[in-house]
């Protein structure tokens, strides 16, 4: 049903369209940039949608879809599922695939910093990478022989996305925040790069109490909802949980602190913000790196499968000659008669039969050009994609060797001098790998060619026919490969990473003369020559993260917990779940701002909705508090800036799901209690203005025991209709509510699987609904 133009202009939010969709949404949200709309429905596929309702794609990830978030610029859109991955795709495609959680991905926050890229003095200060001055655009992963579009971790067609996934030379710092089921926050740097992890059971949270600080814990706890603010100093979580004390300073006695509900925690994440320009260094060098680990993995991977079905080609065709030798009697080996050939001596039937009848010409062109063709290939392949990788590393990782020696601005975030060393000479250590693992390829399939010359002019020669045009053989290196290679594989024990952790036999001479050259400024690992081209690829892999462990490490310890705000109780039996308690964060910039941004330009917003079972005198009501947060400046754990209040649902309504609008407000979307079962009742749609609510200062000094919402249940605001800016829904509506800040749309669904476009400002996007249609 489309909106009516004759509509009378006394009644708010204009209806855009009313549509049935063929199935049920579970999440939605609105692309901050554009007028699109990212959906989840309820079998877990992945809807776009543009603002006209035209569906631009659908993906099916595989696995239950249990959150989604758009990145600040509206670019790519992170997916988080049950198994614990979060998923990046742009324009339905996968761009990167993550694992920082052991468990469900329940809730998702993408958020950049509000500054500007420009340090004290006012110069720009978005970090320049200087790769692009001494190298040809990194090299991308081979594709496997075999193996069709979408099935590795990266997105197979499109990578000029990823590229801008990785490319952040320019672009505004932002960090991704995600939430699991068993309480573990991950933080990751441009949406790729995993910075710190905490656990909120881990937490110790300072409570006042008299004349002291208790501290205490959270068992059991659930995370709802994360917010990073704007200037990415607060992270603002949503959880259940049950908080118990757990010391006492200077108090000995124990407090009886048992608070079974939902709880508020304030985060300190200023350490993003202080040192942004630092992690955006650092995130730009090792992104980038753990992309082009992944192309050699891929490469290696490539180069083993490749190499092992020439070799089973060769082997196949070869192996009956061992039969004919067993069936004739004989007790020698191939590589024997095959040697006794090459000396002139007679030769055997088995041998005969096997060149004449078996192999033939045509075999052994066919092998020719499998094994040598193939020799070709992976040359190819080292040459474009794993060469050019790991000379690149080399070079990043010696970039962050440099960065590490500035101890006064990154020894603070944890990058380590030694550990880096470490890898970067790792990283040198993987070209020597390579430069040899090409010379023993090149040595081999010479080699190989030399030994299939041999049998075509043996074939020749024994079939009677002129071999005067076919190319000549070398007899010395005909029987260094009859001894050493026939039944050998070096190519295959270099690169199969399965067959790794088998070392390399070198002479103790030559492990003599490398050890001198430290003397002469060579590498300090002087058993490299001992391991495989696999093996050293996995031992600069673990050097990387472990230089890169320290920074983790750091950050994640430098995130504590400011305060704790324990909103309602919740019984025990109850199976709250994030679809039954409405809730949403936001950050409004402060009129006022102080001479530091970082603490005082923003203020945090919470609504809720109190469950009815929470307190017998508080019934079908939201609560809202603001000014959950502390100034670094004042280490009391005080409260006095912290303010709240509760409203109270209109008479008739049930509150479905809530959202907090631009300019301090609270979109409010409501059933009619009265509604039945089939879903065939109204609706109602409410817009409250939150600056003009009387809030309410609370204050806590020594009782622990309480919850925050009792003091305020004396001073509840009622909501009326009459009073509010309402519009009137045709139909019972279910969560979620999509609303849109910077587009001024909300998207509401109905029961019986409609879909209805609001345009909640209608003075500012008249003229670009106007441009849509």
């Amino acid at each position: 049903m489309e909106s009516e133009e004759g509509e009378e202009s006394s009644i708010p939010f204009q209806l855009q369209f009313d549509k049935p969709i063929p199935f049920q949404i579970k999440i939605a949200e609105w692309n901050p940039e554009k007028d699109l709309l990212a959906m989840v429905t309820e079998d877990s596929k992945i809807l776009l949608h543009r603002f006209n309702w035209q569906r631009l794609w659908t993906i099916s990830p595989g696995r239950p879809v249990t959150s989604l978030c758009w990145r600040p610029d509206g670019k790519a859109i992170a997916v988080g599922l049950e198994d614990g991955t979060i998923a990046l795709h742009d324009n339905g495609k996968l761009l990167r695939s993550l694992k920082p959680h052991d468990v469900a991905v329940v809730c998702l926050n993408w958020e950049e910093d509000g500054q500007s890229n420009t340090d004290e003095i006012g110069k720009v200060s978005a970090y320049e990478d200087r790769t692009s001055r001494f190298f040809l655009p990194a090299p991308r992963a081979p594709k496997m022989p075999g193996v069709v579009a979408g099935d590795s971790s990266f997105m197979d067609d499109g990578e000029d996305s990823l590229a801008e996934l990785s490319n952040a030379s320019f672009r505004k710092f932002n960090v991704l925040c995600s939430g699991d089921r068993d309480g573990s926050i991950c933080f990751n740097i441009f949406g790729i790069f995993q910075i710190g992890k905490i656990n909120i059971h881990e937490l110790s949270v300072p409570v006042a109490y008299l004349d002291g600080h208790a501290s205490c814990k959270l068992f059991n706890a659930t995370i709802y909802k994360v917010a990073l603010s704007k200037d990415l100093c607060r992270l603002v979580v949503m959880c259940t949980g049950e908080l118990r004390d757990c010391d006492i300073e200077p108090k000995e006695e124990k407090l009886n602190i048992d608070l079974h509900g939902l709880h508020c925690l304030a985060m300190d994440t200023s350490i993003f913000w202080k040192r942004k320009y630092e992690l955006h260094q650092v995130a730009q060098q090792a992104s980038n790196i753990e992309d082009l680990t992944e192309v050699i993995r891929e490469s290696l991977s490539v180069l083993s499968k490749q190499w092992a079905d020439a070799m089973k080609t060769f082997h196949d065709k070869f192996h009956s000659l061992s039969t004919l030798i067993i069936d004739n009697g004989l007790e020698s080996s191939p590589q024997e008669e095959f040697l006794s050939l090459l000396g002139g001596a007679r030769i055997s039937p088995a041998l005969n039969q096997f060149l004449v009848n078996s192999l033939g010409e045509v075999g052994v062109k066919r092998v020719l050009k499998s094994v040598c063709g193939t020799g070709k290939e992976l040359q190819l392949v080292v040459l474009d994609h794993l060469q050019p990788a790991a000379e690149i590393i080399g070079f990043r990782m010696g970039e962050l060797r440099g960065l590490s020696r500035w101890r006064a601005r990154y020894q603070g975030i944890g990058l380590d001098e030694r550990l880096l060393d470490e890898a970067t000479e790792n990283a040198g250590l993987l070209l020597v790998q390579v430069q040899r693992f090409m010379m023993v390829l090149s040595s081999v399939v010479q080699q190989f060619s030399n030994f299939f010359n041999w049998l075509l002019k043996s074939i020749k020669y024994l079939m009677q026919e002129p071999n005067d045009q076919l190319m000549s053989y070398n007899s010395e290196l005909l029987v260094v490969f009859l001894k050493f290679l026939y039944d050998q594989d070096p190519v295959k024990d270099l690169v199969d990473l399965s067959e790794a952790d088998d070392d390399i036999e070198i002479d103790i001479k030559t492990i003599e003369r490398v050890r001198q050259l430290i003397q002469f400024g060579g590498f300090s690992d002087t058993d490299f020559l001992r391991r495989t081209l696999a093996k050293e690829f996995q031992h600069m892999e673990s050097s990387f993260k472990r230089a890169l462990q320290m920074p983790f490490t750091t950050i994640s310890r430098k995130i504590s917990c400011l305060k704790l705000l324990p909103l309602c109780p919740l019984q025990l039996s109850t199976t709250q779940t994030r679809s039954t308690i409405p809730m949403s964060i936001s950050f409004y910039k402060n009129e006022l701002c102080a001479d530091t941004p970082c603490e005082s330009g923003y203020t945090d917003y919470i609504s809720f909705q109190v469950p009815d079972e929470a307190f017998p005198d508080i019934q079908n009501c939201i609560g809202i508090a603001k000014g959950f947060k502390q100034n670094s400046n004042n280490q009391t754990n005080d409260y006095t800036s912290l303010e709240a209040v509760l409203l109270s649902v209109p008479s008739g309504y049930h509150c479905v799901d809530l959202s907090l609008y631009k300019d301090k407000e609270l979109v409010l979307l409501m059933n009619e209690t009265s509604a039945n079962s089939e879903g065939s009742g109204e609706a109602c749609m409410m817009v409250v203005q939150t600056g003009n609510l009387p809030f309410i200062s609370i204050s806590r000094s020594s009782c622990l025991n309480q919850w925050e919402l009792e003091d305020l249940k004396s001073s509840i605001v009622y909501l009326e209709v009459e009073n509010e800016k309402v519009r009137k829904v045709p139909h019972s509506t279910i969560a979620p509510l999509a609303v849109s800040a910077s587009r001024g749309v909300a998207c509401v669904f109905a029961e019986r699987r409609r879909a209805l476009v609001y345009i909640l400002e209608e003075d500012e996007d008249e003229e670009e609904v106007s441009e849509d249609k």
